[in-house]
């Protein structure tokens, strides 16, 4: 009989991530699902129902920096523990809303809460994940986001069949209690005190360096414009896709709430493929040239253009399964760019990981204030549920050429004469934190 062997500590942090992103996604997409209740029990326009979408995005945009900061400041453990709290919060105070006013502060309050979460998993991975291992590990961990949007359709049904829309936020806000309570217990800011922790997997992390005194916010952020404004163009696909996809299928082709839930889950199901995929193909990538200009900027660019091309069809064509296979297959393409996008800020400015990958994700977060709301509207007024994805096309098209721009290769150093330098050609420890 074999002995059991408890996992490795970069084991269980990384389990511990994947599950923070599958609750976190859970918990913002659940209400695309549940509008079908609460849009009917107030009498709300899809205007209005993609005014509540995009409440969640305002605090969430203002505190990507901000919460960049206080994790690099401050560690990701108390972070995550402090905004944990707050985002179960205000989950469940989702479910006691009496109408548009009070929708709309439990979603902000949401944003307010999951604002520095991706910053601060950020931060702990610049300590917790070897260089080579990046873009797999920010793939798995979003690939975990994308089953929570795969399933969430699915449970708000079922949980709304049975009970109501409200029970449905009750039960997301529970689990991410229980997820703050353990990550409390797991997870330790150095890898070096964690108690379970092996030389063999010290040997392979980061080697830690003092943390930056100074920001210089000006360079870092002049550096990281271009991932900033190409994050927006991916921003706007996603947001489209988790506000609306489930009421597209219901509405655009009149199906029942169940069947168009099955639908819209098949479509997140080719995203969680994506993310993994794409973590997968850039760490390969990186093996074999010892480029991250290739494994990342061009990467990022082959895959919004076949994000394009596959929504393509549906602009011109009708059909319930034509739809559901090209909206699937441009998810699929779109969530690949994940790994190497979220990879970049570890690469560029490991010593600022935090508020690196806050000013990237504030191109995300702007695109989920306008997205949900414009696409409302053009439906609203046009009547044309293909419309938004065609403004997405455009979107994906200038993203694609703007990628290309992106210099993940270029290290960015904090001293007050320097810039950003090139990372040496194969150095594994070149983005060490």
């Amino acid at each position: 009989m074999k002995r059991f062997r408890a996992p490795r500590a970069t084991s269980v942090v990384l389990v511990m991530l994947c599950v923070m992103y599958f609750i976190t996604y859970l918990d913002r997409v659940n209400v695309s699902t549940a509008a079908v209740g609460f849009g009917k029990e107030f009498h709300l326009s899809h205007t209005e129902v993609g005014l509540v979408f995009s409440a969640f995005a305002y605090p969430y945009l203002v505190f990507q920096i901000i919460g960049g900061w206080i994790s690099d400041r401050f560690g990701a453990k108390r972070t995550l523990i402090f905004c944990g709290g707050l985002w179960a919060v205000a989950t469940m105070l989702t479910g006691f809303a009496a109408g548009l006013t009070s929708l709309l502060f439990a979603r902000l309050l949401l944003g307010l809460g999951e604002g520095a979460t991706f910053p601060a998993t950020t931060t702990a991975m610049a300590r917790w994940v070897a260089k080579d291992k990046r873009g797999f590990a920010q793939g798995l961990t979003h690939a975990a986001s994308r089953i929570g949007n795969a399933i969430a359709p699915a449970i708000i049904v079922v949980v709304m069949v049975h009970w109501g829309w409200r029970e449905a936020f009750y039960i997301s806000g529970i689990m991410s209690l229980v997820w703050v309570a353990i990550w409390a217990l797991v997870f330790t800011e150095r890898p070096m005190d964690h108690p379970r922790i092996t030389r063999a997997e010290l040997e392979v992390l980061p080697t830690p360096k003092p943390r930056a005194k100074q920001v210089p916010w000006g360079r870092l952020f002049r550096h990281m414009m271009p991932v900033t404004i190409v994050y927006f163009c991916y921003g706007w696909t996603l947001w489209l896709f988790l506000s609306w996809i489930p009421q597209y299928f219901l509405h655009s082709y009149h199906l029942a709430l169940a069947k168009s839930a099955l639908f819209a889950s098949t479509v997140f199901f080719a995203g969680v493929v994506g993310d993994t995929l794409g973590g997968i193909v850039t760490d390969k990538v990186f093996k074999r040239t010892h480029s991250l200009k290739r494994a990342r900027s061009w990467m990022v660019s082959t895959c919004m253009v076949l994000t394009l091309a596959s929504l393509v069809p549906m602009i011109f064509t009708r059909g319930l399964y034509l739809s559901m296979m090209c909206l699937a297959v441009g998810f699929f393409f779109s969530e690949m760019t994940i790994g190497p996008m979220w990879a970049i800020p570890l690469d560029i400015a490991p010593e600022h990981s935090g508020i690196a990958s806050g000013m990237m994700n504030m191109g995300s977060a702007l695109a989920a204030i306008i997205s949900p709301v414009l696409s409302g509207l053009l439906i609203d007024r046009f009547g044309n549920w293909e419309l938004p994805f065609m403004v997405s096309m455009v979107l994906m098209a200038f993203g694609a050429v703007l990628a290309l721009r992106m210099q993940p290769e270029s290290r960015f150093l904090s001293g007050p004469t320097h810039g950003a330098q090139p990372v040496p050609p194969g150095r594994a420890d070149a983005g060490s934190f």
